[in-house]
């Protein structure tokens, strides 16, 4: 019988977690009965009573697995951190809060047992203002011009993979993984099913501009090199400008001689451009080394606090 996985990033998901339970339990009951599964919740260090709800799960069904973070990790590593938990020969990756509908799993089951190896939801409609969904559109359209690879849009995770692929992340050693730009690059047989993101029942979203920006420049330096290239053409533009504008100046002066100096306003303009230029690049030149400081200390990706119900899975190992 083939074990289907299902892993599920959470903060703050106490008003979601058993209804997430429910609806998980009745799809494979009535739907997906010939697959064996396991329900994996992977906290991130909650502030509310998630954990206690998913201990709840835990003592009364076997399928249900958890794996608690020491602290708050992040939303990239925890999700990454996430879909390596899983176990079976396929393993399906939704979020705590239901915006994602569990209901797709056996459409996605059906293009994997056709032979596809990974098999994503891709956003059509979400609930976000005009102005973060102008500003998501923008990143996006940046990324599909700048990118190296190819870059999945309205994309969060959201999906079903093959254990060969999930084998393929577990391999990776990266402690700021950027989940969208890898299974861009790395998923070679993949399917993509659209469909109507449902509202948050967390109430709100826990990412802020901040993180949201932490996010896109994460993307930005793991897989673009033209910002940094563009700072050497300007740069080199910059001078050659510079230069014909010293021998003009040369030239003026010789010729004007009681005329020289012009206004001082055409100066200040030029150092005020040049700055403005060189501090917006050496901003994208620290977010460069920022990125390559990160991934160079080699830190985990997570510190698992607790588990519960893996006592099978870790006497394999062992043995």
């Amino acid at each position: 019988m083939k074990k289907i996985s299902v892993t599920i990033p959470c903060w703050s998901e106490e008003k979601s977690v058993r209804q997430m339970y429910d609806r998980l339990t009745k799809i494979f009951i009535e739907k997906l009965p010939q697959y064996d599964y396991e329900i994996i919740y992977v906290d991130d260090y909650s502030p509310d009573n998630t954990r206690v709800e998913i201990r709840k799960l835990c003592a009364a069904d076997k399928h249900v697995k958890a794996v608690f973070n020491a602290r708050n990790f992040g939303f990239s590593r925890n999700v990454f951190a996430a879909l390596r938990y899983g176990t079976g020969d396929a393993t399906f990756m939704l979020f705590g809060d239901l915006q994602d509908p569990p209901e797709l799993l056996p459409q996605m089951v059906a293009e994997w047992e056709k032979g596809k190896k990974v098999i994503i939801g891709q956003r059509t409609k979400g609930h976000e203002n005009a102005l973060m969904y102008s500003m998501r559109k923008l990143y996006y359209w940046l990324m599909e011009k700048l990118a190296d690879s190819r870059q999945l849009e309205h994309f969060n995770g959201f999906g079903l993979y093959d254990k060969s692929f999930v084998d393929v992340l577990k391999e990776l050693d990266d402690p700021a993984p950027y989940l969208k730009g890898i299974v861009s690059e790395l998923a070679i047989e993949m399917s993509i099913i659209p469909y109507e993101q449902a509202e948050s029942l967390r109430g709100k979203s826990g990412a802020n501009f901040l993180k949201n920006y932490d996010l896109a420049m994460l993307g930005i330096t793991s897989y673009t090199k033209i910002l940094m290239r563009l700072a050497t053409f300007v740069g080199a533009g910059l001078g050659i400008v510079s230069a014909l504008f010293a021998v003009f100046v040369l030239i003026s002066k010789l010729l004007n001689w009681n005329s020289y100096p012009y206004g001082t306003a055409t100066i200040i303009i030029g150092v005020f451009f040049i700055g403005a230029v060189q501090l917006f690049f050496t901003g994208i030149l620290g977010e460069y080394i920022l990125s390559i400081n990160t991934r160079s200390m080699r830190r985990p990706l997570v510190v698992v606090g607790e588990k519960l119900n893996f006592e099978e899975e870790d006497r394999e190992k062992e043995a």
